[in-house]
């Protein structure tokens, strides 16, 4: 260590550098001395003789410990590289550099250029061996002092936290108090759909379908205005993140943790660079303590919406997904019986239909496929199942529905309530605001007015949000029509205004699993239901041939067309079927090219009029023989005087020649020509014999 004697005239002559230096930007607001300190080094450099001095301050509120880019210290190397620096002045080493790297690099330049180190003890000349060794010690006692204090400091934060007595930063739903600690935030509206949010995930199964039903309910959902201190909340439309992170977080079981992430670190441009928020597992957290405080659900609860998340993630193994709807009723519940993966649902057809395959192993092995078979069989199979487990509780079930709409409607009241209570008094306090203000500040008054008159505007939307709701509660079920369709479940089932998601959530909501093989012998596909409360139920299908799907045409239609295929051509079929309200397998009306087209492909012969040599005619043609109209020849055939043959009821009648030339239908056509006159004895003439 030399005195300012020791400087050569040459150093002098070149330019000093003063590195201003602080870690945090907390330090940088707050420590105002250790600025004030290290700014006054220029006059230090002033008294070594220095006309060139360069302040640079551009690391303020950066660490030095290696980790962040410090553009004041690149441009104090490119400084030393070019040679023109003759002093590098700092309050200490800690300010120049917290890491070894950084700072053996800036006393290696020091040296070749033959610049001084200037700091509150006195000047160092990196190319002599003492003054090299006494800068080097410091600077390694720089970075162990840091290690130390960060060491002292982290296992203070961490004792404390094992004691669950760190104020970490609380969720939404729940506050530090001064005296009694950590609580349940005061405010009901936020505490009341924080617990919506846990009840619909418990009925509904899936954080998405939470999320829409938010949405179709104008649910609303604090969002933090004042930053980390979470002390004000303004209300918007519900996000997915909001439900999602109210799920995934076990402080809302009464569970407090601390360390659930941690940092990483990688080598960039030959720099470390810190990242953080890399989430643990449960396991591995540094803190852990159930029971610390009240929650919102209990930690069994809590474990249930994990499990039932990692099933809903998309194409993860193990678990029953919840129900997502489609044409499936089964999907993600069936289990190859044979190698033990899932079954997966695919749509085959020109009008796609869902089939069962279990194909995971040839897509990704090239291995043969264990199974595969049409859904619908499989479907009806375990819902006829599912109804005869459920029918001896149904009328209880259908009760408790009942309770629970009511309360959900009740849950709703309550969160309109609460909504028109926070705006009304968001109106009282812009009001005592507009009212506070001096009238002759025109600017002020006149913003505060208008967010009166939005306040008021919010209110009157309020009122008018929870007047339509009142209107639009659903009224109270007569208790005996919901018994009576308790007892008829299939009707229910089977509903239109069921959809597919709901029969899902059904099956889900009492089967725990179903392992599927098929016996190659029966031809029969073999179900084992595993019912949840450990009960176990096999049931049998036959297993649909190739092609064969459920839009068939009713036994009823098919008996109609195999009796009258031969005898009546197409057209007077598709009447036929039609005037009984018959449909095809697609639930069209009849056509004589749907009749044609279901003929050719079950092998029904067609009709040939020579078949019956001229011996039979339709109404339309015996009317067109005697002369007369339709009604007629209807009419003679009521009276039972034509004899008329109708292969089946709705088809036209046939009517043989032979009977058209009969002594009872000749005299009734004569009879018809002359006038009828009707006699009775009991009757007095109008004009008697005078």
């Amino acid at each position: 260590m030399r005195t300012t004697d020791s400087l050569p005239a040459a150093v002098i002559r070149r330019k000093a550098i003063v590195y201003i230096r602080q870690s945090t930007n907390a330090q940088v607001k707050e420590h105002l001395e250790s600025q004030r300190r290290q700014y006054d080094l220029v006059e230090v450099a002033r008294a070594h003789g220095f006309s060139n001095i360069e302040v640079i301050d551009d690391d303020l509120g950066r660490s030095a410990s290696g980790s962040v880019e410090r553009p004041g210290f690149d441009q104090l190397v490119a400084e030393l590289c070019s040679g023109k620096v003759g002093a590098v002045l700092c309050l200490e080493a800690s300010r120049l550099s917290r890491n070894g790297r950084d700072w053996h690099h800036l006393l290696e330049l020091c040296g070749l250029v033959e610049a001084r180190v200037i700091d509150i003890d006195g000047v160092y000349n990196p190319c002599l061996p003492n003054d090299r060794l006494l800068l080097g010690m410091k600077g390694t006692i720089s970075e162990f002092e840091l290690g130390i204090m960060r060491g002292r400091l982290m296992e203070a934060v961490r004792a404390k936290a094992r004691r669950g007595e760190l104020r970490i930063s609380v969720p939404i739903g729940f506050v530090w108090d001064r005296e009694s600690g950590l609580g349940l935030d005061p405010d009901l509206r936020i505490q009341e759909v924080v617990r919506l949010v846990f009840r619909k995930y418990e009925e509904l199964g899936s954080a998405r379908q939470v999320h829409l039903w938010m949405r179709a309910e104008a649910v609303h959902f604090p969002r933090p205005s004042g930053g980390k201190l979470l002390t004000s909340f303004e209300w918007a439309p519900a996000r997915y993140r909001n439900v999602i992170s109210l799920l995934k977080n076990p402080f809302y079981a009464g569970v407090y943790s601390y360390g659930k992430s941690k940092a990483k670190t990688e080598v960039v441009d030959g720099r470390p660079r810190k990242s953080y928020g890399h989430l643990k597992p449960i396991d591995q957290w540094d803190v852990f303590l159930r029971d610390h405080h009240e929650g919102y659900i209990s930690w069994e609860q809590f474990e249930r919406n994990q499990e039932q998340l990692a099933r809903n993630a998309f194409s993860k193994a193990a678990g029953v997904k919840s129900g997502r709807g489609g044409q499936a009723l089964l999907a993600g519940l069936l289990t190859c019986g044979r190698c033990g993966r899932r079954l997966q649902v695919v749509y085959t057809g020109k009008t796609p239909a869902p089939k069962y395959r279990c194909q995971r192993a040839y897509v990704m092995l090239g291995l043969p496929r264990c199974m595969a078979f049409g859904a619908w069989r499989v479907d009806e199979a375990v819902a006829a199942a599912m109804i005869r487990a459920v029918e001896p509780m149904a009328i209880e079930a259908a009760r408790k529905a009942e309770q629970m709409q009511q309360s959900q409607e009740t849950e709703r009241s309550r969160i309109v309530e609460l909504e028109l209570e926070q705006a009304q008094y968001d109106a009282q306090l812009a009001e005592r605001r507009y009212a506070a203000c001096d009238p002759d500040r025109r600017l002020i008054a006149s913003q505060l007015e208008e967010s009166w008159e939005e306040a008021l505007q919010r209110v009157e939307a309020c009122k008018g949000k929870l007047e339509s709701h009142r209107k639009a509660s659903v009224p109270t079920v007569d208790a005996e029509a919901l018994e009576d369709l308790a007892r008829d479940l299939d009707a229910a089932w089977r509903a239109p205004s069921t959809d597919m998601r709901t029969r899902q959530r059904l099956v889900r909501a009492i089967v725990e699993d179903i392992v599927a093989d098929i016996d190659e012998d029966s031809g029969e596909i073999v179900l084992i239901v595993h019912w949840k409360g450990g009960q176990h139920t096999e049931l049998r299908t036959r297993k649909p041939s190739s092609g064969e799907h459920r839009r068939t045409t009713s036994d009823e239609a098919v008996a109609v067309i195999r009796s009258m295929a031969g005898k009546w051509p197409d057209n007077h079929i598709a009447a036929s079927l039609n005037r009984m309200g018959l449909r095809t397998g697609h639930d069209r009306s009849w056509n004589a090219a749907r009749v044609s087209a279901y003929r050719q492909t079950h092998g029904i012969s067609s009709y040939r009029r020579s078949d019956d040599d001229g011996d039979r005619l339709t109404m339309s043609e015996a009317a067109s023989e005697l002369g007369v109209s339709d009604h007629v020849i209807r009419q003679l055939i009521r009276d039972g005087l034509l004899p008329a043959q109708q292969l089946v009821e709705g088809a036209p009648y046939q009517i043989r020649i032979a009977d058209l030339r009969s002594d009872g239908v000749r005299q009734a056509l004569e009879q018809r020509k002359s006038p009828r006159r009707m006699s009775s004895d009991d009757q007095s003439s109008l004009f008697p014999d005078t």
